[in-house]
């Protein structure tokens, strides 16, 4: 299965976590993927993610054409530094700041039939990066 997004993953504590970054075309994945990566998060996939379930997890990678190759709007396609695949724990779906609640209830999506948690940011609001970190620890 293959998806629409950006995937990224944050390594703390020896542990790694995968965020699926979804949303509509020029909502701000790639660009809040960059910040991300600025910030330390490493590069799995850009535009596509090819999605698949083991161990009763679900696990995401760029498809081969695209590995290494990230979208900087206004610049090109450009090669960049990418981690082959991560299992995903988070999916930061992004809208409108409008449609964001601010105290919203606890959702997810589901995958290949595996349930995801699911946060929903504003991609090019300054704090999305510090709220998808927050997100990230709250999973525990």
């Amino acid at each position: 299965m293959i998806v629409h997004g950006v995937l990224v993953a944050q390594e703390a504590g020896g542990r790694r976590r995968g965020v699926l970054i979804t949303g509509p075309s020029g909502s701000g994945k790639s660009d809040l993927a960059e910040r991300l990566i600025d910030e330390g998060f490493l590069f799995v996939a850009d535009d596509q993610v090819l999605l698949w379930t083991s161990g009763g997890r679900l696990f995401g990678r760029a498809p081969d054409p695209l590995f290494g190759l990230i979208e900087v709007r206004g610049i090109g396609i450009r090669p960049h530094t990418a981690t082959a695949f991560t299992a995903i724990d988070l999916v930061a779906a992004l809208h409108p700041r409008a449609e964001i609640e601010r105290m919203p209830e606890p959702e997810s999506d589901s995958y290949r039939g595996i349930s995801v948690p699911v946060v929903r940011l504003a991609g090019f609001e300054a704090s999305a990066t510090a709220k998808l970190r927050h997100a990230l620890m709250a999973l525990g």
